[in-house]
């Protein structure tokens, strides 16, 4: 039996007129009628009464099989759809720790709902990863974070060209135990901490390396080395007094055991970057030009 012809007397049972099943179905009244006559002889049988339209005994048995068959072909249609589907977007996004802020997050909701297809792995990154890591295509977008003059670009490895796009630029603070001797200061010069006690911690805070540079000076030697990526672990290192750390003032503002002091000298900021060399169009631009057009 065809499924095209089952249909059609299923609709013309269900309406009990060939002209109102031909308007529903989209076909002429004279093809309804060809689709029964088509049916009954391939059957041997008459299936409807013609004066008034109604299903004859035989029509009435094949209605009960007609259901089930034609709503298994419609589930079989839709089964093979979902399988043959192209498949979700998916985005790999790799983040240095500190770049991993609210708006990342809420850029990132907007963009998922509006392709609700799309599949997302987030990975958190050492800085120096990131940008390798995009030019390999191991990750589709990349957010790196470091420290900048108020809107000059990140200084990064040279890994290719990728389109580098501002994110956010932020104040920076040393971050010191609460207690700390310099804490309550309204503004702390980098060049006057050479010496103080610092936490080496190059994938979440600002690496010792870049203070060095920043100022132009010696010192700024680690009490102690943390080699993770969680900057719960970070502060809480920092509170418990095992050295200072230079952070964006938002990622340590009401950490309790911290006190934040405002970076006054060398004049720098935390600035944000998403790294990306993929099309216009495809996610990860679509997401880098939104996390850049919220910047605005």
């Amino acid at each position: 039996m065809d499924p095209h012809l089952l249909r059609t007397f299923v609709a013309v049972s269900r309406c009990g007129s060939f002209s109102e099943a031909a308007r529903e179905l989209g076909y002429t009244q004279s093809a309804v009628s060809q689709h029964i006559a088509t049916l009954e002889s391939d059957l041997g049988a008459s299936l409807l009464l013609r004066r008034p339209v109604a299903p004859t005994e035989v029509g009435v048995r094949l209605l009960e099989h007609a259901g089930p068959l034609l709503l298994r072909l419609d589930a079989a249609r839709a089964d093979i759809a979902r399988l043959t589907a192209a498949p979700a977007s998916r985005i790999v996004i790799g983040l240095s720790p500190l770049a991993l802020s609210p708006r990342f997050v809420r850029t990132l909701a907007d963009l998922r709902q509006a392709q609700p297809r799309l599949d997302v792995t987030v990975r958190l990154l050492g800085r120096e990863a990131v940008a390798r890591e995009v030019a390999a295509r191991a990750v589709d977008l990349g957010l790196v974070d470091g420290i900048a003059a108020p809107n000059d670009p990140l200084h990064l490895a040279d890994v290719g060209p990728l389109t580098a796009l501002a994110v956010t630029e932020q104040p920076l603070a040393v971050a010191l135990p609460a207690r700390h001797p310099l804490a309550g200061r309204a503004g702390l010069r980098l060049v006057d901490l050479t010496d103080a006690r610092w936490i080496d911690a190059p994938d979440t805070a600002i690496p010792l390396a870049h203070l060095r540079t920043a100022s132009g000076s010696e010192g700024y030697r680690a009490s102690l080395r943390y080699e993770g990526t969680d900057l719960h672990a970070l502060n809480a290192l920092i509170a418990s007094g095992h050295g200072l750390a230079l952070l964006p003032q938002s990622s340590i503002d009401g950490v309790p055991g911290i006190s934040t002091v405002p970076l006054a000298a060398p004049r720098l900021v935390h600035r944000t970057e998403a790294l990306h060399s993929s099309p216009p169009g495809t996610p990860p631009a679509l997401l880098a030009a939104a996390l850049a057009a919220a910047t605005g």
